[in-house]
């Protein structure tokens, strides 16, 4: 079984070659450059006839993982970070520039963090699991009783709207509460609003201009003891032990899984977060559950794009 998978990010696109065990054969990136609509697409296209020209008629499925909402009853996605793609009939067109009639699948990202997972990470032999993913925003993938939830419209798992502070900011109506704290953008955010506010401050963030600072910045300052580094990152720990908590309230899973740019440099918090997560969650539950950062960052949702292909091409074998 040969399967290709796509990984449309909000700057690059990535192609991957998988065969059956899970074993990059190829891969092709290119970058986006700020393309909207079908330019998008045809850059997409491009780097995907790159692995697929090489190896027509041998190839099983496509999986394409979308940074965004996939509508399962109108096979249209929304794409924020791509201008043009509220409604883009990406699996339409992906089939109408492939001669093969071949399975073609469109998830979410974060659904195909967990699918990664599931198949060559921690979360394989779990039934319940999630992926708390956190870059730029925060979403979540969730395994429960064996089956990735979708939601009445297909947005569940929009974690960065869970509602952790009060009282209501009219700042969290286009990021949620969670992501505005907490998410890669938030931390670099949050940084600047100190350091605007901050008097006598000479510390290590004040060597670089304010619009200029990002989370990478405040990681760094951290690690030198930086004061307002510190206030912002520990606010984040009690904000994802906060979010992993509602999580594990409600859905009772054996494992959350970190991903996401940001575990990264936050993976030497698991242990602090649990800590945090045990203050507000359900007690059995918390005992439980397993907080645990992914293994296959670099490639989950690569991974997860065509473990979705192989087990439909599974499914329909034993139907036949």
């Amino acid at each position: 079984m040969a399967i290709i998978s796509v990984d449309l990010g909000g700057t690059k696109v990535s192609v991957a070659l998988f065969d059956d065990l899970g074993n990059i054969i190829e891969k092709e990136v290119s970058l986006l450059s700020g393309a909207s609509g079908d330019n998008a697409f045809n850059i997409l296209m491009k780097t995907l006839n790159l692995v697929y020209n090489n190896c027509a008629g041998q190839i099983d499925g496509i999986g394409v993982c979308i940074p965004g909402i996939v509508y399962c009853k109108t096979e249209t996605v929304w794409a924020p970070n791509i201008p043009g793609w509220e409604n883009y009939p990406l699996k339409q067109k992906i089939k109408e520039n492939i001669d093969d009639d071949i399975t073609i699948l469109i998830e979410s990202d974060r659904t195909c963090y967990i699918l990664g997972e599931v198949w060559k990470g921690l979360a394989k032999n779990c039934n319940n699991a999630i992926y708390l993913a956190v870059g730029t925003g925060i979403g979540a993938g969730i395994l429960i009783d064996g089956h990735v939830l979708h939601g009445h419209s297909d947005i569940i798992g929009a974690t960065g709207w869970l509602a952790q502070k009060a009282p209501f900011k009219k700042e969290y109506i286009p990021v949620g509460c969670f992501e505005y704290y907490a998410s890669g953008n938030g931390i670099g955010l949050q940084a600047r609003n100190e350091l605007a506010k901050a008097k006598n401050y000479s510390g290590i963030l004040s060597k670089k201009p304010l619009s200029d600072i990002t989370s990478y910045d405040v990681f760094s300052a951290y690690e030198e003891k930086d004061v307002i580094a510190t206030k912002v990152i520990n606010n984040a720990i009690q904000m994802w032990g906060m979010g992993a908590a509602n999580l594990v309230s409600i859905f009772n899973p054996e494992k959350i899984i970190f991903g996401g740019g940001i575990f990264g440099p936050a993976q030497k918090f698991i242990n602090a977060i649990y800590k945090e997560a045990c203050k507000w969650g359900q007690p059995i539950s918390m005992k439980q559950v397993e907080f645990c950062n992914t293994k296959i960052l670099d490639n989950a949702a690569l991974l997860g794009a065509a473990y979705l292909v192989k087990k439909q091409l599974k499914s329909k074998q034993y139907m036949i």
